[in-house]
């Protein structure tokens, strides 16, 4: 995979120049912008380094495959690519060694293809990795529990503290309840013991 530099002294020209001499949409790419110092008496220069989106995507399905074949199960994979978020869709007849318990494995398996994107191109790339719509059938019902909690908060006004989570999970949970009028959700706790808890807000006093 091509991984393109360019060089400039104007920052806000820099990204232009490069879009247009690779005749590409900023959708379309991911980079990086860093400020060096080009010497004693030349002032600094900004280095940008940029990757095509599809190359991204890809690689990313090398990877998977690769993580399939060690697991030593088969399936095929599908992607996408929304606002630069690329989304991988596993098939397979083998989805509960893929996901493992509690979805483990599928969890392991994302964060290990995004952190070899990141270390191979040292670009932060946002991936999600889902089998048989295992994690959207997920958030449903993490969804539709936590607004049934939420309602719980209201009458007794105490409040619950939800098992640990990853920041997507509590991400998830904080859009799902910004529209009730008498809780809040706060993130507490440190990594990886990280938690939400949802409380009681007395309009009123707001």
């Amino acid at each position: 995979m091509e991984k393109l530099r360019f060089e400039g002294k104007k920052e806000d020209i820099l990204l232009k120049s490069a879009l247009e001499t690779l005749n590409l949409s900023e959708n379309e790419i991911y980079y990086s912008l860093k400020e060096e110092k080009a010497g004693l008496l030349k002032g600094k220069k900004y280095i940008l380094e940029v990757v095509k989106v599809s190359d991204v995507q890809e690689l990313g399905k090398e990877l998977i495959k690769n993580l399939l074949k060690g697991l030593n199960v088969e399936g095929n994979i599908e992607s996408k690519i929304r606002e630069k978020t690329i989304t991988y869709s596993i098939h397979s007849e083998n989805n509960s060694i893929i996901i493992g318990k509690n979805g483990h494995i599928l969890e392991a398996i994302q964060l290990f293809v995004r952190q070899a994107i990141y270390a191979r191109l040292d670009i932060f790339v946002n991936i999600t990795i889902d089998v048989e719509n295992y994690k959207q059938k997920q958030n449903y019902f993490l969804e539709k529990k936590v607004k049934k909690l939420a309602r719980e908060v209201t009458l007794t006004k105490a409040d619950i503290k939800l098992d640990p989570m990853n920041s997507y999970e509590r991400k998830l949970i904080h859009d799902a309840l910004s529209g009730f009028k008498y809780v809040e959700t706060k993130s507490e706790g440190e990594e990886p013991n990280r938690y939400v808890v949802i409380k009681y807000k007395d309009a009123k006093n707001k």
